[in-house]
């Protein structure tokens, strides 16, 4: 009877060390940092490209203006696609498609960047990671060539999100950035548009009863370019870059570089992108709202961007799209205006480029 006492003690006493073994395994488990899960890799991977919404139309477009954005679309979505494909971060594919963007002078980002009533050029962008759910932004440089690497560079190597005017770009000399002549970022074209904005605002101002549409007017408010992506270890990260609204003054800041409003990325739900009337995204919380959408009420990525682009912000009087993908790669481009310059890659290199509503 004693040896038969004996033995279940020290069967229950090894089923305990046993037990806590598993429990200090499971601990030490949860306790590793996020990077445990980049083990994993599929084949599944996705990118979706925006260079802005607005009153884009065929009948106002250039057989050779129309040619020229699908073949720089093509060429900054393929950047994003190689880095994916060849098993890169989303974070990069973000960073290097965006900065092809903001070379070009077609897109208010970067190069392309409009001008403020003060005819300079001030510029914001952010960047998301969707595994950790760090951040980096900007606002306000007029002297950081690539505002996006700058974005990324605040969310790798600073304690903070967003910087702003000189110390954001104290801050990307002191990186090794690229920093510019402000007059790099001149174009003839943006100078026009705020000439001519300028004059529309002068005559309603001594014309109260003037109601004529203008096209060109109507859309200084947009103007943005961005990126989502999802790679092969399913993580998602989502960045934007912008130059803002032409003519606009006190160092007005748009959604652009407000995570949640401009970007957000989380690895649960969706990454997303915007570009409209920045106030109103802003007010709506857009990027983070589609999430939460999909978080909160389980519903699709899909109805989750028309449920916030096609009700909640023209409720609120505003408009403009978003590009966002979700956790299982499936990409959407919504929005409530004329048109907006998009393309998209899937993981079967399946390309897709739009400019008008009804592409």
């Amino acid at each position: 009877m004693k040896n038969l006492l004996f033995l279940a003690f020290v069967c229950l006493l090894f089923s305990n060390c046993k037990n806590k073994e598993e429990l200090q395994a499971a601990s030490h488990f949860q306790k590793q940092p996020a990077a445990d899960s980049m083990l994993v890799s599929t084949n599944k991977f996705a990118i979706v490209i925006h260079g802005g919404a607005g009153t884009i139309l065929k009948k106002n477009m250039s057989p050779e203006n129309e040619a020229a954005y699908k073949a720089k679309l093509e060429e900054a979505i393929k950047v994003g696609y190689n880095i994916l494909n060849t098993g890169g971060s989303s974070l990069d594919a973000v960073e290097e498609t965006i900065t092809i963007l903001e070379d070009s002078p077609l897109f208010n980002a970067g190069k392309g960047a409009v001008f403020t009533h003060q005819e300079s050029n001030e510029l914001d962008a952010s960047i998301m990671d969707g595994r950790t759910l760090n951040a980096g932004a900007l606002a306000g440089t007029t002297t950081v060539k690539n505002p996006i690497k700058l974005a990324r560079a605040v969310m790798d190597k600073s304690p903070h999100v967003m910087l702003s005017g000189t110390g954001a770009q104290q801050f990307a000399q002191e990186q090794g950035l690229e920093l510019v002549d402000p007059s790099y970022f001149y174009t003839e074209n943006r100078l026009q548009t705020l000439k001519h904005v300028k004059a529309h605002e002068a005559q309603n101002t001594t014309n109260q009863t003037s109601s004529v549409y203008d096209a060109s007017i109507t859309d200084t408010k947009f103007g943005t370019v961005g990126c989502v992506a999802l790679d092969k270890q399913g993580n998602l990260a989502a960045g934007t870059s912008t130059g803002g609204m032409t003519n606009k003054r006190w160092g007005r800041i748009g959604d652009t570089p407000i995570i949640g409003a401009g970007t957000y990325a989380n690895n649960a739900t969706c990454a997303v992108s915007s570009t409209g009337w920045g106030e109103f995204f802003i007010r709506g919380m857009v990027a983070h709202d589609i999430s939460a959408l999909m978080a909160y009420k389980g519903i699709s990525l899909q109805e989750a961007a028309k449920e916030v682009i096609q009700k909640k912000i023209p409720e609120l009087g505003g408009d403009g799209g978003i590009i966002a993908v979700d956790a299982a790669g499936n990409m959407v481009m919504e929005f409530n205006t004329a048109g907006m310059y998009r393309a998209s890659m899937d993981a079967a290199g399946n390309l897709q480029i739009g400019l008008y509503k009804e592409q």
